[in-house]
């Protein structure tokens, strides 16, 4: 996003718009942090603003400060529609190509709004009017910092921005300590405890709020872990059976895939998760050094995202999905070897 963009940017925001925010499908904190804090910010500049999400989203997210405004397309559709066609701005935030947004991919295509992308994954589609496309940014939260930065409004932080871009940064890190986590992503960080963020809180209300199926959940989805040695790779199984039997909520396989990157001499951990409902098993693969994950996904799972984190589905059955994987990870034992 160049200076033009900016200059052109703020002659927008100077007068009152109608603005949507819109998220990925499946949105996490991230999403949500970041749709949340612009939000707050724009609504500050008296704009009349609306966060709409294409679906449902993890209980230990819904009480971040204006979480009880967002609206879901799934279930609230004709509001959502008229919206988005009244609408004067749109901003696509955690994501770079409408299909990533489900049912709403036809209305925000057709839409005459001006887009604004904020994001940080790999390959935008070139949809929209002003693009702030960083893959090297720890996250979409870090990154409305710097749009608000740019735009000159830091002065405008509050707790309410504050905690919602802290909830981002906080889940897109793996509590900072991924690779993506920068200095400038520390400095961005202070800025917010500044401002208003409870660091404690924070962590508390997303990570310390695990039921008790949940965490049987877990221990299933542990059970089910299973390691390729030769190709240093864990993969995790969890059918729609076993999600029914422990009550499966929204969220409650968060993070899950990393304990299989946990493991000692593992690069490659993935996660396969059974969804008869969508007829598609979800697939969340995760990294350690330059393996990318990305281009594994891209190739062979419909999916994307960044170098040491990425998702993707699968139309086979959940047996036939991890046979593919394992048929797939030859092709890859030279690298994930030498890493």
């Amino acid at each position: 996003m160049n200076k033009q963009d900016i200059t052109s940017i703020k002659q927008l925001l100077a007068v009152k718009q109608n603005i949507v925010i819109v998220p990925h499908k499946n949105p996490d904190g991230d999403a949500i942090g970041s749709t949340l804090g612009l939000y707050h910010y724009l609504s500050k500049g008296g704009h009349n603003v609306n966060v709409l999400v294409p679906n449902d989203y993890p209980t230990f997210l819904k009480w971040i400060p204006g979480s009880d405004m967002i609206l879901r397309h799934d279930s609230q559709t004709k509001l959502c529609e008229n919206l988005i066609n009244n609408a004067d701005i749109i901003f696509t935030l955690d994501f770079n190509a409408f299909h990533r947004t489900g049912n709403m991919e036809a209305v925000l295509s057709n839409s005459n709004a001006i887009k604004i992308m904020i994001d940080h994954h790999q390959a935008p589609d070139n949809y929209a009017k002003f693009t702030y496309s960083d893959v090297g940014m720890s996250s979409t939260c870090e990154m409305v910092y710097h749009f608000m930065d740019k735009l000159g409004d830091t002065s405008l932080l509050d707790s309410n921005i504050a905690t919602a871009l802290y909830v981002g940064i906080m889940t897109d890190t793996g509590s900072f300590r991924f690779r993506s986590t920068t200095s400038t992503t520390h400095d961005v960080i202070a800025k917010l405890i500044e401002n208003g963020a409870d660091n404690t809180t924070i962590h508390n209300n997303v990570f310390d709020r695990n039921s008790y199926n949940s965490l049987q959940l877990l221990g299933c989805a542990l059970t089910n872990l299973r390691v390729v040695p030769e190709s240093r790779t864990a993969y995790i199984t969890l059918s729609q059976e076993e999600l029914h039997k422990y009550d499966y909520k929204k969220g409650d396989t968060e993070g899950i895939v990393n304990y299989g990157l946990s493991l000692d001499n593992v690069v490659l951990a993935a996660i396969f998760i059974e969804d008869k409902n969508e007829g598609i098993i979800k697939i969340s693969l995760r990294s350690k050094g330059n393996f990318s994950v990305n281009e594994m996904s891209r190739s062979y799972f419909e999916g994307g995202g960044h170098t040491n984190a990425a998702g993707g589905k699968s139309d086979l059955s959940l047996k036939e999905t991890v046979e593919k994987f394992i048929s797939i990870l030859p092709s890859y034992q030279k690298v994930l070897n030498n890493e």
